[in-house]
């Protein structure tokens, strides 16, 4: 049996959450900037790398990754990643966060690598409020990849909408998620933009959003959690027709309940999405470390994590990282 691995406050990790690219091919305003270098390929992990640390995590209890980005799908042949993590016998559940836009190319040859879970970003119906948030017009793209990855056989899809006062269309996307059997996600607009456009007045809470949809005539109520330490608030609707979840990352932080650690695409072990300090982890891979040294260094990255990450007091402090460098 593996190793449990705990931090100070008593939080058991079993969630990773690996970054397999910092490049995308949007540019939303919550997320990074117009004007960006990327990494060099050279910098980023490769996917041996990747397998081997995620493999390692598996002794200290870790059995659930999601791969993000930037945008994942910009990684070249990111289907033999997938075939390489499912391969892990420990890990039971692999799921991917991506923009949609390459979705129609690749869904097929994902889901024959074995992923199972997709959650796919998508903030607004109106193509000309796609254009704005996300700074080009591939609209089409998104919604040409959501529909193959249902004809190709993904079950449970999920839509992630960033909840943006004054943006976000609550409404209609309830109603397009209902009417297809997606899971819609809210998340509440987090700082973590580059252009810091993010003010609390900008943030549109878990409770606006419940009000709006309760004022269109589709209320939800709440759900019990089928995972106690997922980050979603669920919901279900009362005609009991889908449900929703909402991750009120500001308003009602989660943070006592986090089981998350995340490697960045250029191999920094990161305990919180706002930590200020990284763990390297792609030097001692390239320079031979043991497992155990490896192990040692998780350890310690998850014995150091703090309460929460406090963007409700004075105490916050913004991380240098933009979300498209971290991995959402």
């Amino acid at each position: 049996m593996s190793e449990q691995l705990f931090d100070s406050f008593g939080r058991r990790h079993n969630n990773l959450r690996i970054s397999v690219t910092d490049r995308c091919n949007i540019r939303c305003t919550y997320c990074m900037p117009e004007d960006v270098t990327f990494q060099p390929q050279a910098h980023l992990l490769s996917f041996e790398e990747i397998t081997r640390f995620a493999s390692i995590a598996t002794s200290l209890g870790v059995d659930k990754i999601r791969l993000t980005g930037g945008e994942p799908l910009m990684r070249r042949e990111l289907d033999k990643l997938v075939r390489m993590l499912v391969g892990i016998p420990a890990i039971r559940d692999i799921g991917l966060t991506t923009n949609g836009v390459l979705l129609a190319q690749q869904a097929n040859r994902l889901f024959d690598a074995g992923l199972r879970r997709l959650n796919i970003s998508l903030d607004t119906l109106d193509r000309d409020s796609f254009a704005l948030i996300t700074r080009r017009d591939m609209f089409e793209s998104v919604m040409e990849g959501i529909a193959a990855a249902s004809s190709v056989g993904f079950q449970r899809i999920k839509i992630n909408a960033v909840a943006m006062r004054g943006v976000t269309q609550v409404v209609s996307l309830a109603k397009f998620c209902r009417d297809r059997g997606y899971e819609l996600r809210f998340i509440e607009f987090m700082p973590l933009e580059a252009d810091h456009i993010w003010s609390r007045e900008s943030v549109l809470s878990a409770d606006d959003i419940l009000a709006e949809l309760a004022a269109a005539g589709i209320p939800a109520e709440p759900a019990t959690k089928e995972d106690p330490s997922a980050p979603a608030d669920e919901y279900r609707y009362l005609d009991g027709v889908g449900k929703l979840g909402i991750i009120a990352s500001v308003t009602k932080p989660f943070c006592g309940n986090c089981n998350r650690i995340r490697i960045t695409a250029d191999g920094k072990l990161r305990h919180c999405l706002f930590a200020l300090d990284e763990v390297d982890i792609k030097t001692p891979l390239r320079e031979g470390a043991s497992d155990e040294e490896i192990r040692e260094l998780i350890r310690g990255n998850v014995a150091s994590k703090w309460a929460g990450h406090q963007i409700n007091t004075i105490q916050f402090i913004r991380p240098e990282r933009t979300m498209h460098s971290i991995g959402g």
